[in-house]
């Protein structure tokens, strides 16, 4: 990962394969609705979400990773998180060895944006990198404000 919070935002490496990520970037703020853009790449891949809206930080994408982060010992089956327009979808796994698997889900709400949806699937180690990840993207999303 490397992230500069609040600034140009947060990118996602995957540990497998370098050539697979994920950026938030492009956060704006009004009215206490924070709204981001979201980039996946992956071999033969590149989408793009313009507009991604977290609008609960507690139950929101941040609260979401820190509490995987929380669980760094692993857990049973997959975990989700959805924002509320249905358009961005982060499934979490937990794998033997400590390594995290999170499939990042790309679907437009949007009509104007068009049918399409893409997915890319980045893999972290379950302790210091998915804790640095889940304070990157919580600081991120507070507009840099944590540290």
């Amino acid at each position: 990962m490397s992230g500069e919070a609040g600034g140009r935002g947060v990118e996602v490496r995957c540990g497998r394969n370098g050539a697979v990520g994920v950026l938030l970037n492009d956060r704006q703020e009004e009215d206490s609705v924070v709204r981001f853009a979201v980039q996946l790449r992956a071999p033969g891949l590149a989408a793009r979400l313009t507009e991604a809206v977290d609008l609960a930080p507690d139950v929101g994408l941040a609260g979401f990773l820190a509490a995987l982060a929380a669980d760094f010992r692993g857990w049973e089956g997959e975990r989700e998180w959805r924002n509320a327009d249905g358009d961005l979808a982060l499934r979490a796994v937990f794998r033997s060895g400590g390594h995290v698997g999170l499939a990042w889900a790309l679907r437009p709400w949007r009509a104007a944006d068009g049918g399409w949806r893409a997915e890319a699937t980045t893999w972290l180690e379950a302790g210091e990198q998915l804790a640095a990840l889940a304070a990157e993207v919580a600081a991120f999303l507070d507009g840099g404000e944590r540290g």
